[in-house]
């Protein structure tokens, strides 16, 4: 039997500096929960197919349960956690999830947000079929994922009419 391999990594989570030591057959997926409690990341089907355990790592998409932890040294990563606010708001893609009823059992739900959040950053107006297909490495088994997609519908237009 080979001895188990630890690494220390530093990383930003949520905008603060992180450091931890990890075995590096650890998925980022129990890092995040286990030694960071970051709650939201949800471990689904654990192959990267569901998208329940989607976070943002310098600034792209990812699924956190088929992406080492070791490889999260030097980068930037962002759960649900991060998307309040200093006084503990919700950010409008989070409210908007809940003004839609896009939320039944609230699995996928931090996995979706995450998804759309990377998706409305870009500033781009989207046809219901693009914000569909770019969402689309994010499943829900309680909805037909109308309400989903009115949700990200709903803050890329606020967020367009402000500009």
């Amino acid at each position: 039997m080979e001895p188990i391999t630890y690494k220390q990594i530093t990383f930003t989570l949520n905008g603060k500096t992180v450091t931890t030591s990890v075995d590096v057959r650890l998925s980022l997926l129990e890092v995040l929960r286990d030694t960071f409690g970051m709650t939201s990341v949800k471990k689904g089907c654990e192959v990267g197919e569901c998208g329940a355990c989607t976070v943002i790592i310098d600034g792209e998409t990812y699924d956190s349960c088929i992406y080492l932890a070791a490889w999260v040294d030097g980068k930037d990563v962002l759960t649900l956690e991060g998307l309040m606010d200093e006084d503990g708001n919700i950010s409008d893609i989070q409210q908007a999830f809940i003004d839609e009823a896009a939320v039944q059992c609230g699995f996928c739900t931090p996995g979706f947000i995450m998804s759309s959040w990377k998706l409305l950053s870009t500033g781009k107006r989207y046809t219901r079929d693009e914000i569909r297909r770019e969402l689309s490495g994010n499943m829900c088994r309680c909805t037909g994922y109308q309400n989903i997609i009115n949700a990200v519908e709903k803050v890329m237009n606020d967020r367009l009419a402000e500009k």
